[in-house]
């Protein structure tokens, strides 16, 4: 686990335009938040008044496959502002954070300042507290690790954990155990053991304007069930159809949050207003995660309340 925020604490606002007026045309812009909460709306409200390119931070936005159900930028809206690193990877390929990374140092050089937006805390994490150089994991391995993950669960990976990188990781995240195994198996040593030589961060918080969306639960929770509805209505059901024969629910991609069950309607399993019910609850859950997660662990950003 990337260690704790050192940054300054919690500085909160209300509205939008105060926020956009102070933040000049220097800095990197970083803004997280939890899904539907409106980050999209806002790095491009910014880089439309202030210049700057829109880098994704969403580790499902980067998949080609996903553009509606992910709700990646339309095409208007790339036509408004510059935007990289969208649906960039093939959906049958892992990408990990540290590919990530490597990217988004890319745009830290750039003449133009780069908007850093989406909801994978561990890449903001990475971007401005470091992340372990671990070699990367072979594919002869990962299948292992996806084999033993379908048939036995995270029960036997947690056991073959080191003490310490399991007294650091969230258990509870099937994601983060397999990482965690893997690179062990992979390399020999514990996760927690290379999370140690986390080299400098390539941005330190201090040198941008990190902004985190503080939205309220009851209204994300009504905009969640409604994006949906416009998710369907705008092809979300289609994108499913077309990943449809080649379905593969151990893939990163496939964790697309109603990407299973749409994918469960299409196969007859359940009805079309079950699986919107179902994704729904799903992404409010992840929404609720993501909301801790941020308040826990971004204490050093600015929140932003919802104009």
């Amino acid at each position: 686990m990337i260690p704790a925020q050192t940054a300054p604490a919690i500085v909160r606002t209300d509205g939008w335009d105060a926020v956009i007026r102070g933040l000049g045309r220097d800095r990197p812009v970083l803004i997280a938040g939890p899904t539907a909460s409106g980050k999209s709306a806002l790095a491009l409200r910014i880089a439309e008044r202030l210049g700057g390119v829109i880098v994704n931070a969403d580790a499902l936005q980067v998949y080609e496959n996903w553009r509606v159900l992910s709700a990646r930028p339309t095409a208007e809206d790339e036509a408004r502002a510059p935007h990289v690193m969208f649906g960039h990877v093939a959906r049958d390929h892992a990408y990990s954070t540290g590919a990530w990374l490597r990217a988004a140092k890319l745009h830290l050089s750039h003449e133009e300042r780069p908007i850093f937006v989406g909801g994978t805390g561990l890449y903001f994490r990475s971007l401005t507290e470091g992340l372990a150089e671990i070699p990367a994991i072979p594919p002869q391995v990962r299948a292992e690790a996806d084999a033993l993950l379908r048939d036995a669960g995270t029960g036997p990976m947690i056991a073959a954990l080191d003490l310490a990188t399991q007294a650091r990781l969230d258990l509870a995240n099937p994601a983060r155990v397999q990482r965690a195994w893997e690179v062990q198996r992979a390399t020999g040593r514990g996760l927690a053991a290379w999370q140690a030589d986390t080299p400098p961060p390539a941005l330190p918080l201090t040198a941008a304007h990190p902004l985190v969306l503080d939205a309220d639960r009851d209204w994300l929770a009504e905009r969640i069930a409604r994006r949906f509805g416009q998710m369907l209505r705008g092809g979300a059901l289609e994108e499913a159809r077309a990943n449809l024969h080649d379905w593969d629910p151990a893939r990163p991609s496939s964790r697309a949050i109603g990407g299973p069950e749409l994918i469960a309607h299409l196969r007859g399993e359940i009805t079309l207003e079950e699986a919107e019910r179902l994704a729904v609850i799903a992404t409010r859950q992840y929404a609720k995660r993501q909301r801790t997660w941020f308040r826990a662990r971004m204490t050093g950003w600015q929140a932003v309340a919802r104009p």
